[in-house]
């Protein structure tokens, strides 16, 4: 997912074990994520996604002074997805913390480690002829 604010911006979705960097989108005052060859597409990630920093992660809310969370790893996810007009992008720690991903202060190095298990709907197996695949069959 992508922030609602990042509509007018190119995206395409995050791939395991890219290196991305946070960045402020040209035309918004929206952070996310980006790579550095293609720094004006938005990298959008579905909800756990496991990221990996090089470095503690840092984040402000607009102030002159920046905070830094003590870990390295997190969870991609969203918060109040159903609040309009909100930014719902997040990062969720190991602790239970939360820093929304428009917060995290820009020229963060962080790689993608694993993306979520997407759940597919498994096909019926086609029934031969006569008989129903969910019919055990007997043999001689």
């Amino acid at each position: 997912m992508c922030d609602y604010s990042l509509h007018a911006v190119e995206s395409r979705p995050a791939e395991v074990g890219e290196t991305l960097i946070t960045t402020t989108f040209r035309n918004t005052s929206t952070r996310g994520f980006a790579s550095e060859r293609e720094p004006d597409v938005a990298v959008c990630m579905l909800p756990g996604t496991e990221l990996a920093f090089v470095k503690n992660v840092r984040y402000d809310r607009r102030l002159i002074w920046a905070r830094e969370i003590n870990f390295r790893v997190g969870k991609f996810g969203v918060t109040e997805p159903h609040a309009p007009d909100r930014h719902h992008d997040a990062i969720e720690f190991p602790d239970g913390s939360r820093v929304l991903v428009t917060q995290l202060c820009k020229g963060q190095r962080v790689s993608v480690l694993q993306l979520p298990v997407v759940q597919q709907v498994a096909k019926r197996a086609p029934s031969v002829i006569g008989i129903d695949a969910a019919t055990p069959v007997s043999t001689p």
